[in-house]
């Protein structure tokens, strides 16, 4: 159901519009990376290191490039020898070996069976060096170093997401493994805590968990022998990246690398810029394409998931519920490279209630794993589930009704954030309130009485900014091409269908999208962070208004009326109240394409820089079960309420929705990568990861979708991909706490650990 704040008359927005790319992907007729067929194509196929540390001490390619059909065995020996960088990595390893799964070699042959035949066939000398895997052993005082000569340039995670952070952040200048510090403070928090009436304290653990695409990294490459021209197919949401990354290390200019986004099987953040520009290197050594489609095995250890976590929360409030102050310590494990979003889960744990008094540190810590990425609101869900449960605690303590306690302590508009940026407007106080009267909220008693658990927990995405460009022409055929710079990964091109509908005038199957491609005049960031409607649609909404008053200048001179005097209907511009004068849209534009002609073609450009945030809510209630002689949890309703501003498509809003709470669900009770204590991937799989599947679906999913119209985003609409993943996991947890009396602080929360914390056993 829909609770719309300030309903609008639209024509277009808000219709439940099925996805323009539908029918292709559930007919098979969709093609990806691994479905081109480019002449002259190499497969490639990583040799991946199988320690966590070692010393490299020789690499002997000669029994695989003397195997038929291998064209070479590329080792860093062939590479430039760049220093590792935030965005660029060690494309191979070189001198030493830093995770399992780490690249070393790369072979080329003319078939994928024949390279990975190959691989077998490299021999690989090292010397193993010790590793910790773990935050606890990483911040250990003798703990190995991953980086003992110097740390590789900070992250971007914050900024690639849309997400300005701000706040104290420093390198530890002492070696060790902390890559960074982060801190902001507020008031008083020591002489709050003194003098509060109560005070909870507790510490999280939270496990690292992949992204898990049904399509794993892929790439292909092409360089033109004659200009040096560069091609990228890549599965990535961020073309521009691509273009930018492979420009670099080819030493070539943007304007010579054309990125191809190629449909995407599934990101969620993950597909950003990995081995593309590894490729490219290969394609050019050899002189033919070359294509590189990730194993599950590679997906799953060396594919950047999201960091293992520690949180340590302190919280105070006085008698009457109102929180006081707040003290909280996050480290995440980010692997061999800096990049956690500590910074993010940092502000939105100090900024989601108004408390006087805060003071938070993140430290973002490095270990012999792989380097983490993004995934759907990166850092958040780690970091409500901690908060969430203990705002619960807070309530259980006090004796007051949770989503109350919640409300009463809720950021507004205007109040700040931790780093001192006030709240833009906001939807938290709605999507709480959408939930009060909820069957499932009032009838706790009744299934606590019948054996089950109700658990309430809301969460929240900043929501990203940037710059954007579109360009939208009218066609001979009465449509419109409206051209942009962003990749369709989550029914976004769908939606922009609708906003240049609504925008000309026109029902949305008059409009053509064209995207995908770093040569057509279009710009945009990559698609994260729950900004690319937000920014894109601006731009959109401009180029088609462009082409509107174009259109309309042309035929108030040729019907020799004013141009307010006219309207577009049915695929015509015709004479308000004598809809008879008309001309058909495909008459105007074949007027501007003819030999001899005298009227220009219509052609309009939008550009904008969104600077202005419009943060996205998500509350939910979870109602469970859990099996007192085994600890398994069923879900029985998750009820998913979420601000999206303005839903241009509830179809596909409800989606995003959806599918957010079930990767939420995940998070909660099933999924977590586990390593043995020698830095050996144990889940390389998904026989034994566990990602969520039919038989452990929620029983019954509801979505409730609130509507506060953001005064920025298009038509009143705001990212809505973030929100729902971030307090699924702390609702299920306080449903079993409210069914069984056992508080979970370890996520996943697996059977054995949940029946663990129901006999008292620890988790």
């Amino acid at each position: 159901m829909t609770e719309s704040i300030a309903p609008a008359p639209f024509t277009a927005i808000g219709q439940r519009t099925r996805l323009i790319e539908g029918d292709t992907k559930v007919t098979g007729r969709i093609r990806y990376v691994a479905d081109l067929k480019i002449p002259g194509m190499a497969e490639a196929r990583f040799v991946t290191s199988p320690h966590a540390h070692a010393r490299i001490k020789a690499i002997d390619t000669s029994a695989a490039t003397a195997l038929p059909g291998v064209i070479a065995v590329v080792t860093a020996a062939d590479l430039p020898n760049l220093p590792p960088t935030n965005r660029q990595r060690l494309l191979l390893a070189r001198d030493r070996v830093i995770f399992v799964g780490q690249p070393v070699a790369l072979v080329v042959a003319e078939s994928n069976a024949l390279a990975e035949d190959a691989v077998e066939l490299v021999d690989v000398t090292y010397e193993p060096l010790p590793a910790v895997v773990t935050l606890d052993a990483a911040l250990a005082d003798d703990a190995p170093l991953v980086w003992p000569t110097g740390k590789p340039g900070e992250a971007e995670d914050a900024a690639a997401h849309g997400a300005a952070v701000g706040g104290d952040e420093a390198s530890d200048t002492k070696a060790s493994n902390i890559a960074s510090r982060g801190e902001f403070t507020r008031g008083d928090p020591a002489t709050a805590f003194a003098q509060a009436a109560f005070v909870i304290e507790k510490t999280f653990r939270l496990s690292a968990v992949h992204q898990s695409p049904l399509e794993p990294h892929a790439c292909a490459v092409q360089v033109d022998p004659y200009s040096d021209q560069v091609t990228v197919w890549s599965s990535t949401q961020g073309p521009f990246m691509v273009r930018q990354q492979v420009a670099e290390i080819l030493g070539l200019s943007d304007s010579d690398v054309r990125c191809l986004a190629m449909p995407v099987g599934g990101g969620f953040g993950a597909k950003g810029v990995l081995y593309d520009p590894l490729i490219a290197l290969a394609a050019r050594l050899i002189g033919r394409p070359v294509r590189l489609v990730l194993s599950r095995y590679e997906e799953m250890v060396a594919a950047n998931p999201t960091p293992e976590g520690r949180i340590h929360l302190k919280l105070a409030a006085n008698a009457d519920g109102q929180f006081t102050a707040l003290e909280s310590e996050i480290a995440f494990n980010s692997g061999c490279y800096p990049g956690s979003p500590v910074g993010i889960a940092l502000l939105i744990t100090g900024s989601m209630y108004n408390i006087p008094n805060v003071h938070v540190v993140g430290l973002d810590v490095l270990s012999f794993k792989q380097s983490v990425g993004a995934y759907r609101a990166p850092g958040i869900p780690q970091s409500m589930f901690a908060l969430e449960s203990i705002v619960d605690e807070m309530a259980a303590t006090l004796q007051i009704d949770p989503l109350e306690l919640r409300l009463q302590n809720a950021a507004k508009q205007g109040d700040p954030l931790i780093n001192g940026n006030p709240w833009p407007k906001m939807g938290m106080s709605e999507v709480l309130q959408a939930l009060q009267a909820h069957p499932v909220w009032q009838n706790r008693a009744v299934a606590r009485a019948a054996g089950r658990g109700v658990g309430l927990a809301v969460g929240g995405w900043l929501g990203g900014t940037g710059p954007a460009s579109a360009a939208c022409q009218l066609e001979r055929d009465g449509k419109l091409h409206v051209q942009i710079g962003s990749v369709d990964i989550s029914g976004t091109n769908t939606g922009f269908a609708l906003i240049a509908a609504e925008a000309f005038g026109v029902t949305p199957d008059q409009i053509k999208i064209v995207n995908g491609d770093t040569n057509i005049p279009a710009f945009a960031l990559n698609a994260g962070g729950s900004k690319i409607t937000y920014t894109v649609g601006h731009a959109i909404v401009e180029a088609v208004t462009e082409v509107r008053k174009q259109t309309l200048a042309i035929v108030a001179d040729l019907l020799e009326v004013a141009a307010e005097d006219l309207e577009i209907a049915d695929g015509h511009v015709q004479v308000k109240g004598s809809p008879s004068t008309r001309i058909a849209l495909s008459d105007v534009a074949s007027r501007t394409m003819q030999f001899g002609g005298k009227i220009p073609p219509i052609i309009g450009h939008g550009r904008h820089a969104v600077t202005a945030q419009s943060p996205g809510f998500s509350a939910q209630l979870a109602e469970i079960s859990v099996d007192q002689e085994t600890g398994v949890v069923t879900i029985h309703n998750l009820v998913v309420a979420q601000d999206v501003g303005r839903a241009l498509n509830p179809l596909v809003v409800e989606g995003q929705m959806m599918g957010g709470a079930m990767q939420g669900v995940g998070w909660g009770l099933y999924e977590g990568l586990v390593y043995d204590d020698y830095g050996q991937p144990l889940t390389a799989s998904w026989m034994d990861y566990n990602v969520p599947n039919f038989t452990q679906a929620v029983e019954s999913m509801e979505t409730v979708i609130v509507e506060v119209p953001s005064d920025f985003g298009p038509y009143g609409a705001k990212g809505v991909g973030e929100p729902p993943v971030t307090p699924t996991a702390a609702a299920i947890g306080n449903a079993i706490k409210d069914a069984v009396g056992a508080r979970m602080t370890q996520l996943p929360m697996t059977a054995p650990r949940v029946r663990a914390a129901m006999t008292g056993n620890g988790q």
